[in-house]
């Protein structure tokens, strides 16, 4: 068999652009959120946004169980990356992904 013929061809997906996961890590563009929905929708999504930005950060901190991360600790969590403090919602969010992801 000739060389060639082991060599992998590449797949349609990353023929025409990169793989994001060989660049160095710069911040997702920003996009508007698509208009017209009820208000709760976009106050659901960015709880849900920010759920997920604590639970990396705590998961980052070495917070790996959902009893670990009390309100206090998410709290703090939370002044340390920048964010506004999270409601008891919130939080309670943050643990449920904590606990699902295992």
């Amino acid at each position: 068999m000739p060389a060639a013929a082991l060599k992998p061809k590449p797949t349609q997906s990353t023929v025409k652009r990169p793989v994001l996961l060989d660049l160095p890590y710069e911040p997702v563009e920003k996009r508007r959120l698509p208009p017209g929905r009820p208000r709760e929708w976009y106050v659901t999504h960015n709880r849900r946004l920010k759920a997920m930005r604590l639970a990396i950060a705590l998961l980052d901190s070495g917070v790996y169980m959902p009893n670990q991360a009390r309100d206090e600790t998410i709290r703090h969590t939370a002044e340390l990356i920048g964010v506004h403090p999270p409601s008891d919602t919130t939080c309670h969010m943050v643990r449920a992904l904590m606990r699902y992801s295992r």
